[in-house]
């Protein structure tokens, strides 16, 4: 069998880091993960191509080649999934998808021969059985959740490395957590899965010999989700491994913010290597926090947990909704002053939205209040489901917070803030600007072109006065905070 695997182009998000990553002459933040590991779940006799959209042009010849096309997505991509879908239709070329869009919306995609949904550990062997036998059913779906020991090592020489900016691993699945809008543990379950300290240092290894070094992202949504047997077990033999080989990978990764509350925890993870850790923080407003679940947010001091963290060596990186049923009139102005004041330098504010089969979801569906299905991107601008706050009024607010925060001023404020405090950072999520040619690119496009100009020259002479190991931190952020204000279409 001749099997094309198929990513499908990724819309400009906050996370995407288009035109952040474009100053290191790179295409994609990120490779496609879980089709890289479904591929090594494929019989090892077949040939395989994948094609990411994303850094590659999917031609009609690459169609015409495969025997059959396997398509993972996720809800951003559904449009440029849907067009996939039609050409390998029209040359008469079986589909077989599956990943979270899939999972999510199969009624969405009538069109597709076959549909492989849940997690492919459990749902793709059967498919593949019954394909054998000639007799393969369209929909294969399982609740059940299997052990990630049965997991293998992605197929990283179906991609070309050099095209993004970092690797990425997943160590666990599910989350020990409730939130009312968070599809994960719909997806994953609450109670988290794990793979063992040998895969993760397996995995590790993989991308070592590889050839990979620099930026490695843990994919898990709460990577602490099980903090004893990352201190006893996975932390240890991470550390051992990043000493042996004098530190190959700088990691980061998403957490909750009661990593807050075990000093030892962040400890180990700085010296394993992580430096930057994404912290779902949601909103100051405790009301909004009871009316999600948040509750291990609730009744702690945010602000002296994100200092705590910081201080111990991880940058903080932080999300943010506004939308709640709870948010009062005062909440853009609360939170502005709060991302401010936080030192938090990235800081991904967007509007609530409603997944399919979360508890929100349900929630509105008896008020009447759902609207559409997501898109994905909660940065957008838009809601799927009907706010008790006015639209227009919720739409101004939301526009007011991200002009302000991300406006150079208020930006390079919260970079020098953050690096007065002397974290170790060097990074910045998967950017690593501590390279000739991005550090070049940066004078010309912010440094001249840019009307930050300013407050650019002013946050890279200081720092290289003050704390010239630091100026490589300095330069990225600058690049990452030209990104943000290019996503969000502010012209500052």
């Amino acid at each position: 069998m001749k099997v094309l695997l198929v990513y499908p182009e990724f819309p400009d998000t906050f996370w995407s880091l288009k035109y952040a990553i474009r100053f290191i002459s790179k295409k994609s933040a990120y490779p496609p993960l879980g089709l890289l590991t479904v591929a090594a779940m494929l019989p090892q006799n077949w040939h395989k191509k994948l094609i990411d959209m994303n850094v590659k042009r999917l031609k009609n010849s690459h169609i015409k080649w495969a025997d059959i096309v396997f398509i993972g997505a996720m809800s951003l991509q559904y449009e440029p999934a849907k067009r996939v879908v039609q050409r390998c239709k029209k040359a008469g070329v079986r589909v077989v998808a599956g990943g979270p869009l899939f999972t999510a919306l199969p009624d969405k995609f009538e069109d597709i021969d076959y549909l492989v949904l849940d997690e492919a550990e459990v749902t793709l062997p059967k498919f593949l059985d019954h394909f054998s036998r000639g007799n393969p059913e369209r929909i294969y779906t399982s609740k059940e959740r299997p052990g990630l020991e049965r997991t293998p090592l992605p197929l990283w020489e179906l991609i070309d490395k050099k095209q993004y900016s970092s690797m990425n691993i997943q160590y666990s699945r599910g989350c020990p957590f409730n939130c009312e809008f968070c599809e994960i543990t719909v997806l994953y379950g609450h109670k988290p899965r794990l793979k063992s300290a040998k895969q993760v240092v397996a995995e590790l290894e993989s991308l070592y010999t590889a050839g990979w070094r620099g930026s490695v992202f843990f994919v898990d949504d709460n990577f602490i989700g099980n903090k004893e047997v990352l201190k006893n077990d996975v932390l240890p033999a991470m550390i051992k491994w990043s000493e042996e080989k004098s530190y190959p990978f700088t990691f980061h990764t998403e957490a909750s913010i009661n990593m807050a509350d075990d000093e030892r925890l962040i400890d180990m993870m700085v010296s394993a290597g992580f430096d930057t850790v994404f912290i779902g923080i949601e909103t100051p407003n405790q009301e909004s926090l009871t009316e999600c679940g948040k509750h291990q947010n609730k009744n702690r001091d945010l602000l002296s947990c994100v200092d705590f963290i910081q201080r111990h060596g991880l940058q903080v990186q932080g999300g943010f909704i506004l939308g709640f049923d709870s948010d009062p009139d005062t909440i853009f102005d609360t939170l502005i002053k709060f991302i401010q004041s936080s030192g938090i330098v990235v800081a991904m504010v967007g509007l609530l939205n409603a997944p399919r089969g979360t508890r929100l979801f349900q929630r509105l569906c008896n008020e009447n209040r759902i609207t559409s299905d997501i898109t994905g991107n909660n940065t957008d601008f838009s809601m799927n489901f009907i706010p008790r706050m006015d639209f227009n009024k919720l739409t101004e607010g939301y526009r007011k917070v991200v002009n302000t925060i991300y406006s150079p001023k208020n930006y390079y404020k919260r970079v020098k803030d953050f690096l007065s405090k002397d974290a170790g950072i060097k990074h910045c999520g998967a950017i690593e600007a501590n390279g000739v040619t991005a550090f070049i690119k940066s004078i010309f496009k912010l440094g001249i072109l840019g009307k930050e100009r300013r407050y650019y020259w002013k946050l890279v002479l200081s720092t290289l006065f003050n704390k010239p190991s630091l100026v490589p931190a300095a330069v990225t952020f600058a690049i990452c905070g030209y990104h943000f204000r290019k996503i969000y279409g502010l012209r500052l």
